[in-house]
């Protein structure tokens, strides 16, 4: 969603902010600004449409001063338009904010009515204009903002300055997320790790309800409300580098490529073979708590809802355990029956998911146990789970998720050994000769990736079609929504994904001669019936992309267009088929010239309703 990046220090503050802002441009936005206070004057430059506009307006209009904060902004309230974007400033205060204020219409009639003339069509503008009226009633600009934000209901996370204070800057957040960084001397705030990294690894995670308060050299940390509190500052392990792009032409290439690695670190010194056993260092929950477990619910959104498709066939076939996936936005609006025998799994790369975090605090109040899977160290999710499944994808810059899918993957195999070991469905010989199947997928996936030439060829036959079908049966069916999700994301084609045994209830009404239709064949128990439903699809002229397990001569006589994994565990498969389609995708997206890093509409993390 939106991107927030603050500076207080002694070095000039617009080379930090915009290079931090430019680190957070793959979380999607319409516009930018940036504000600096320097000697009571507070400087403004804000423009519509992508960060290069703004950068071109520094060049001709150069701001200076080393307190400021910038802003992307991921349209909420109000279209994408240079009035609309951040900062927002009203009177002597100045405002950048990401989230929604639910009550914004009711205290935007209060403020108009006392005088208050407002210039956009953004919620956010009320808060500048809210901590005006406070400001100019108590004349403390701390005291002001605390009496404000105590008004405000929605999710938030905001950076305030004060034209009358060029010594001060104060953060804030509610349910939207925020980070501070630790410099000599100086400091800095963003909505997400990459955007300050360079400057610095000591980082401290801001809580809901609490409020960071910078002068020149000090930092304090209150509550909202004003009650001190001690935070504890944690070393991040990402080198700056990881977040560039290396010398590939996108992020989302270079994360693909990632995948080998990805997944090497997120098994790395968890795998027991001796003992079958897989080693969980922040789950912290006992055998005898998962061995209470009747019921598992997996709750994610998008990319990530496929990976807990994923691990339901999982964690039924190997434990034995009833297990439902919820879409987050929808689960906690059902009335969903949830018990202190349940066990919630939530899935989010970023770990600030509001739907996803909504849902989780929705199941605890419920009795529910959760574990959460994430990327993001003491992100939101993960710092308020009882548990804990970190991936090691590292940062994930490209919208299109690719690397930290296929560590959820892995995540989600790793939880289901440890679960089926706790539970004693999981035996020491099965548990070794799952972890010996999974320490082969890094090398597996690295020979995956030198297809990436031939898939660039049928990207090239078959990027003119308005429309794309994917199939496949069993745990790979998920594969074949995610593969659709992909090329609909960044190629903007429509595509849609099915199990394959569905096709005959409507999708085949839709196959003809013009219809590219990717089917998932590998070798497996499903392997007779995906070939006749191929089968049928070549009957009505269907145009027939098949990925397929290598040396399978059948497949190759009948499709239009083979590609091919390695043999391997039928439940690690996902895996690997999840590689080719994420390069179709990947270059039909290219061919095309759309944005791959940054498709319209989309934003990488999602943290607002």
């Amino acid at each position: 969603m939106c991107g927030i990046v603050g500076f207080i220090g002694n070095q000039e503050a617009p080379p930090i902010i915009l290079d931090g802002l430019k680190r957070l441009e793959y979380r999607g936005y319409d516009s930018a600004g940036i504000c600096t206070v320097e000697s009571g004057c507070a400087e403004i430059l804000r423009s519509e449409g992508k960060l290069f506009n703004l950068e071109k307006l520094l060049t001709l209009q150069p701001l200076t001063g080393s307190l400021g904060i910038g802003h992307t902004r991921w349209a909420t309230h109000g279209r994408p338009s240079e009035t609309n974007a951040h900062p927002h400033k009203a009177g002597s205060i100045i405002v950048v904010h990401n989230g929604i204020i639910e009550n914004y219409l009711e205290l935007k009639e209060l403020l108009s009515a006392t005088g208050h003339l407002f210039k956009s069509e953004t919620d956010t503008e009320v808060i500048s204009h809210l901590v005006e009226e406070k400001y100019r009633e108590c004349r403390n600009f701390e005291q002001a903002v605390r009496e404000a934000l105590a008004e405000l209901k929605g999710a938030y996370a905001v950076c305030i300055l004060c034209e009358d204070d060029k010594d001060t800057l104060i953060a804030a957040k509610q349910g939207s997320p925020m980070v501070v960084g630790l410099g000599v001397g100086e400091y800095f705030v963003a909505s997400d790790i990459p955007a300050i990294l360079s400057h610095t690894r000591e980082m401290v995670f801001m809580e809901d309800g609490e409020m960071a308060v910078f002068h020149r050299g000090s930092v304090a940390f209150s509550t909202i409300a004003g009650a001190p509190l001690e935070k504890q500052s944690r070393h991040i392990d990402w080198s700056p580098l990881m977040a560039e792009k290396g010398g590939y032409r996108h992020f989302m290439l270079k994360e693909i490529y990632e995948q080998p690695r990805a997944i090497r670190d997120t098994i790395a010194g968890r795998l027991n073979e001796t003992a079958g056993d897989v080693f969980l260092e922040d789950l912290k929950l006992s055998d005898l708590e998962l061995q209470a477990i009747t019921r598992v619910v997996i709750i994610a959104c998008g990319t990530s809802w496929h990976a807990g498709l994923v691990g339901k066939f999982l964690i039924e076939a190997n434990c034995r355990v009833p297990v439902e996936v919820d879409i987050a936005s929808e689960f906690r609006y059902r009335n969903p029956v949830i018990t202190d025998t349940t066990l919630m799994i939530l899935i989010s790369q970023s770990g600030e998911t509001a739907d996803t975090l909504a849902a989780m605090r929705e199941g605890k109040k419920l009795g529910a146990k959760n574990v959460a899977i994430c990327n993001v160290v003491d992100s939101s999710i993960a710092r308020e789970s009882h548990g804990v499944v970190y991936t090691h994808a590292g940062p994930e810059i490209g919208v299109a998720s690719t690397k930290a899918f296929v560590t959820q993957l892995a995540a989600l195999y790793l939880f289901t050994i440890r679960f089926g070991r706790a539970i004693g469905a999981v035996d020491r010989v099965k548990g070794a000769a799952m972890i010996a199947d999974l320490v082969q997928i890094p090398g597996l996936l690295e020979k995956t990736l030198e297809m990436n030439s031939a898939v660039e060829a049928v990207a090239r036959n078959y990027m003119h079609a308005h429309d794309f079908l994917y199939l496949a049966r069993g745990i790979n069916y998920p594969i074949a929504l995610e593969g659709a999700l992909k090329l609909k994301e960044i190629s903007y084609i429509h595509a849609e994904g099915y199990p394959a045994g569905e096709m005959k209830h409507g999708p085949i009404a839709l196959i003809d001669e013009n219809m590219p239709v990717v089917v998932l064949v590998p070798k497996d128990r499903h392997y007779d019936k995906v070939v006749s439903n191929m089968e049928e699809v070549i009957a009505r002229g269907g145009r027939v992309i098949a990925v397929c397990t290598e040396g399978n001569g059948t497949v190759r006589n009948k499709a239009e267009v083979v590609l091919h994994i390695s043999p391997c565990s039928e439940e690690l498969a996902p895996i690997l088929l999840s590689v080719p389609l994420q390069l179709l995708a990947y270059h039909v997206a290219v061919l095309k010239g759309t944005d791959v890093d940054q498709p319209r509409n989309l934003a990488k993390s999602v943290t607002v309703e």
